[in-house]
Protein backbone atom coordinates (compact mmCIF):
# COMPACT_ATOMS: atom_id res chain seq x y z
CA UNK A 1 0.00 0.00 0.00
CA UNK A 2 0.87 3.42 -0.33
CA UNK A 3 1.39 6.48 1.82
CA UNK A 4 -1.76 8.73 1.48
CA UNK A 5 -0.53 12.19 0.63
CA UNK A 6 -2.25 14.84 3.19
CA UNK A 7 -3.10 18.52 3.37
CA UNK A 8 0.30 20.50 3.12
CA UNK A 9 1.64 18.65 0.78
CA UNK A 10 3.04 20.51 -2.43
CA UNK A 11 1.59 17.58 -4.90
CA UNK A 12 -2.17 18.37 -4.21
CA UNK A 13 -2.07 22.02 -5.48
CA UNK A 14 0.15 21.09 -8.50
CA UNK A 15 -2.19 20.66 -11.34
CA UNK A 16 -1.35 17.09 -12.62
CA UNK A 17 0.25 16.30 -16.23
CA UNK A 18 -1.52 14.39 -18.94
CA UNK A 19 0.38 10.74 -19.21
CA UNK A 20 0.27 8.44 -22.34
CA UNK A 21 0.41 4.89 -22.98
CA UNK A 22 4.25 4.12 -22.53
CA UNK A 23 3.76 5.40 -18.28
CA UNK A 24 6.50 3.12 -16.67
CA UNK A 25 4.23 0.26 -15.29
CA UNK A 26 0.86 1.90 -15.59
CA UNK A 27 -0.93 -1.59 -14.93
CA UNK A 28 0.91 -2.01 -11.85
CA UNK A 29 0.48 1.63 -10.51
CA UNK A 30 -3.33 1.40 -11.39
CA UNK A 31 -3.59 -2.23 -9.19
CA UNK A 32 -1.53 -0.65 -6.19
CA UNK A 33 -3.62 2.53 -6.34
CA UNK A 34 -7.12 0.60 -6.27
CA UNK A 35 -5.14 -1.74 -3.10
CA UNK A 36 -4.57 2.38 -1.69
CA UNK A 37 -7.67 3.23 -1.92
CA UNK A 38 -9.38 -0.16 -0.67
CA UNK A 39 -7.16 -0.50 2.40
CA UNK A 40 -7.70 3.13 3.68
CA UNK A 41 -11.97 2.75 2.91
CA UNK A 42 -11.87 5.33 0.52
CA UNK A 43 -14.10 5.13 -2.84
CA UNK A 44 -11.73 7.56 -4.98
CA UNK A 45 -7.75 7.89 -4.85
CA UNK A 46 -6.04 10.44 -7.25
CA UNK A 47 -2.56 10.27 -8.39
CA UNK A 48 -1.71 13.45 -6.55
CA UNK A 49 -2.56 11.84 -3.19
CA UNK A 50 0.24 9.04 -3.71
CA UNK A 51 2.71 11.83 -4.41
CA UNK A 52 2.26 11.48 -8.55
CA UNK A 53 1.21 14.62 -10.15
CA UNK A 54 -0.46 12.75 -13.06
CA UNK A 55 -3.79 12.89 -14.26
CA UNK A 56 -4.73 9.24 -13.20
CA UNK A 57 -7.87 8.70 -10.52
CA UNK A 58 -9.36 5.58 -9.63
CA UNK A 59 -13.23 5.16 -8.42
CA UNK A 60 -14.97 2.69 -6.37
CA UNK A 61 -18.68 3.12 -6.42
CA UNK A 62 -20.00 -0.11 -5.13
CA UNK A 63 -20.49 1.09 -1.46
CA UNK A 64 -23.35 2.91 -2.59
CA UNK A 65 -24.83 -0.28 -4.37
CA UNK A 66 -27.37 -0.97 -1.68
CA UNK A 67 -29.29 1.88 -2.24
CA UNK A 68 -28.39 1.76 -6.02
CA UNK A 69 -28.07 -1.36 -7.31
CA UNK A 70 -26.59 -0.24 -10.45
CA UNK A 71 -23.55 0.57 -8.75
CA UNK A 72 -22.75 -2.79 -7.93
CA UNK A 73 -19.08 -3.57 -8.85
CA UNK A 74 -18.41 -0.08 -10.50
CA UNK A 75 -14.64 0.07 -10.10
CA UNK A 76 -12.75 2.53 -13.33
CA UNK A 77 -9.79 3.91 -13.73
CA UNK A 78 -9.91 7.72 -15.48
CA UNK A 79 -6.35 8.65 -17.51
CA UNK A 80 -6.46 12.24 -18.83
CA UNK A 81 -10.01 12.65 -17.44
CA UNK A 82 -11.62 15.74 -18.69
CA UNK A 83 -15.33 17.16 -18.08
CA UNK A 84 -17.02 18.33 -20.95
CA UNK A 85 -20.10 19.59 -19.93
CA UNK A 86 -21.43 20.10 -16.12
CA UNK A 87 -25.47 20.08 -15.37
CA UNK A 88 -26.88 23.25 -14.25
CA UNK A 89 -28.56 21.53 -11.47
CA UNK A 90 -26.59 20.90 -8.06
CA UNK A 91 -27.01 19.21 -5.23
CA UNK A 92 -25.21 19.20 -1.86
CA UNK A 93 -23.64 16.23 0.07
CA UNK A 94 -21.17 15.63 2.70
CA UNK A 95 -17.70 14.89 1.63
CA UNK A 96 -14.85 13.39 3.13
CA UNK A 97 -11.03 12.85 1.44
CA UNK A 98 -8.36 10.25 2.60
CA UNK A 99 -5.97 13.61 2.02
CA UNK A 100 -7.84 15.08 5.03
CA UNK A 101 -8.61 13.25 7.68
CA UNK A 102 -10.87 14.08 10.31
CA UNK A 103 -12.50 16.94 7.96
CA UNK A 104 -15.96 16.28 6.34
CA UNK A 105 -18.45 18.82 5.30
CA UNK A 106 -21.44 19.81 2.83
CA UNK A 107 -20.08 20.30 -0.88
CA UNK A 108 -22.53 21.48 -3.97
CA UNK A 109 -21.91 19.86 -7.14
CA UNK A 110 -23.66 19.38 -10.46
CA UNK A 111 -25.62 16.62 -10.10
CA UNK A 112 -24.38 15.48 -13.37
CA UNK A 113 -21.38 15.90 -16.00
CA UNK A 114 -20.31 15.09 -19.10
CA UNK A 115 -16.45 13.47 -19.60
CA UNK A 116 -13.82 11.94 -22.09
CA UNK A 117 -11.07 9.59 -20.66
CA UNK A 118 -9.21 7.35 -21.43
CA UNK A 119 -9.43 3.85 -19.79
CA UNK A 120 -6.69 1.57 -18.43
CA UNK A 121 -6.19 0.14 -22.18
CA UNK A 122 -5.80 3.73 -23.27
CA UNK A 123 -9.43 3.27 -24.80
CA UNK A 124 -11.10 6.73 -25.19
CA UNK A 125 -14.53 7.16 -23.31
CA UNK A 126 -17.09 9.93 -23.59
CA UNK A 127 -19.98 9.63 -21.01
CA UNK A 128 -22.04 11.03 -18.55
CA UNK A 129 -22.26 10.27 -15.23
CA UNK A 130 -24.85 11.31 -13.00
CA UNK A 131 -25.32 10.79 -9.32
CA UNK A 132 -23.09 9.79 -6.37
CA UNK A 133 -20.77 8.92 -9.03
CA UNK A 134 -20.82 12.15 -10.69
CA UNK A 135 -20.08 13.40 -7.12
CA UNK A 136 -17.45 11.09 -6.79
CA UNK A 137 -15.68 11.31 -10.31
CA UNK A 138 -16.06 15.38 -9.63
CA UNK A 139 -14.18 15.02 -6.19
CA UNK A 140 -11.04 13.00 -7.61
CA UNK A 141 -10.89 15.23 -10.85
CA UNK A 142 -10.77 18.68 -8.27
CA UNK A 143 -7.31 16.38 -7.15
CA UNK A 144 -5.92 16.40 -10.41
CA UNK A 145 -6.29 19.99 -10.97
CA UNK A 146 -4.82 20.82 -7.67
CA UNK A 147 -8.13 21.26 -5.59
CA UNK A 148 -9.58 20.10 -2.29
CA UNK A 149 -13.07 19.70 -1.43
CA UNK A 150 -12.98 22.71 1.05
CA UNK A 151 -12.15 24.72 -1.31
CA UNK A 152 -15.37 24.96 -2.37
CA UNK A 153 -16.44 25.34 1.55
CA UNK A 154 -17.87 29.04 2.19
CA UNK A 155 -15.58 31.81 3.73
CA UNK A 156 -17.25 30.71 7.61
CA UNK A 157 -16.64 27.27 6.74
CA UNK A 158 -13.19 27.90 5.95
CA UNK A 159 -12.14 29.56 9.40
CA UNK A 160 -13.45 26.80 11.37
CA UNK A 161 -11.36 24.29 10.10
CA UNK A 162 -8.67 26.47 9.76
CA UNK A 163 -6.65 25.14 12.66
CA UNK A 164 -7.59 21.24 11.94
CA UNK A 165 -6.10 22.06 8.18
CA UNK A 166 -2.88 23.18 10.46
CA UNK A 167 -2.74 20.40 12.35
CA UNK A 168 -2.67 18.01 9.46
CA UNK A 169 -0.07 20.04 7.83
CA UNK A 170 1.93 19.81 10.96
CA UNK A 171 1.04 15.91 11.37
CA UNK A 172 -1.11 16.24 14.11
CA UNK A 173 -4.19 13.95 13.21
CA UNK A 174 -5.23 10.43 13.42
CA UNK A 175 -5.95 7.97 10.51
CA UNK A 176 -6.14 4.35 10.08
CA UNK A 177 -3.65 4.12 7.23
CA UNK A 178 -0.39 5.05 6.46
CA UNK A 179 -0.15 8.83 5.29
CA UNK A 180 2.60 11.53 4.18
CA UNK A 181 3.40 15.06 3.83
CA UNK A 182 5.93 16.06 1.84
Amino acid sequence: MRPIYVYGSAVLRQIAAPIDANYPQLTELIAEMFESMDKSDGIGLAAPQIGLSIRLFVVDASAFAEEHPELNGFRKAFINAQILERSAETISFNEGCLSLPGIHGDVVRPTSIRMRYCDEQFVEHEETFSGIVARIIQHEYDHIDGKLFVDHFSAIKKRLIQSKLKNIARGQFNADYPCKIE
